[in-house]
């Protein structure tokens, strides 16, 4: 993913590009998620991240519009990160097998916050291991609502070391969101090739482009909508425009996506 700096003006496009689009409530039935991933892919959103039951009927949906290039990802361990290992391998491999192209797993948040951060590494190195054999990218969800600096900067080198793609700041379902600090921390204490997600909170192109301007090079949101008709006026008037950090970026305290 292109990473932007401060200064660089962007399109609508460009924000559809960095959008993942969280289609995870449980409550969702099959119809309403066609009809959401149909819009979706053809607005050419990054991609729609959907429940595991759902990825094949995504990808199906997907492959109904014509051109578009719209990926389907999937959550892995969702949302509390507790399944085994095992668990977490074989839903991947069916995830892929079902027409995943990118993986958010949740890390055991018990196990990280209990010390345990080889434990931890070694489960989202199973996760990689499936994914990278399959060429697709894995991001690992922290729960950062949920954790001490500590034990953000173990789940940092954790990712790291197992070999992700991504670092995330959360599922959006434990009371808290992306903030701007997470994702300074993330970028601080990843390699430079890693990527860092925002999801939760991330509803007005403001947020959005605070985030990019701390190194976010994805957005999880199921503001896609809000986000794509705030960037067209934005777009209009030039001032689609990532800022220096801290210049005009303050971050409501939001919860969920």
């Amino acid at each position: 993913m292109k990473a932007y700096s401060p200064g660089d003006t962007l399109t609508v496009q460009d924000v559809a590009d960095l959008v993942d689009h969280a289609l995870l409530k449980p409550e969702l039935t099959p119809q309403e998620v066609s009809a959401a991933v149909s819009e979706l892919a053809a607005q050419r959103i990054w991609s729609v991240c959907v429940r595991p039951s759902d990825v094949a009927l995504a990808a199906r949906t997907i492959a109904a519009v014509e051109g578009s290039p719209t990926r389907v990802c999937t959550v892995i361990g969702f949302p509390h990160g507790t399944t085994t290992t095992a668990t977490k391998v074989a839903e991947s491999q069916q995830a892929l097998a079902d027409g995943a192209t990118e993986l958010d797993m949740v890390l055991n948040i018990g196990r990280l916050r209990g010390g345990d951060v080889q434990a931890v590494r070694d489960d989202i190195a199973a996760v990689v291991e499936v994914g990278h054999a399959a060429g697709v990218l894995v991001k690992v969800i922290f729960e950062t609502a949920l954790l001490d600096e500590r034990a953000k900067i173990d789940a940092c080198r954790a990712s790291a070391d197992a070999g992700a793609d991504f670092t995330k700041t959360s599922t959006g379902f434990a009371g808290g969101g992306a903030t701007l600090a997470d994702v300074r921390l993330m970028r601080e204490h990843t390699p430079e090739g890693m990527e860092v997600k925002a999801s939760g909170g991330v509803r007005d192109i403001p947020t959005l482009l605070a985030m990019l301007a701390e190194g976010v090079t994805r957005i999880g949101t199921s503001s896609t909508q809000t986000l794509l008709a705030e960037a067209e006026r934005y777009a209009a008037s030039g001032d689609l425009v990532v800022p220096h950090p801290g210049q005009d970026c303050a971050v409501p305290a939001v919860t969920g996506y």
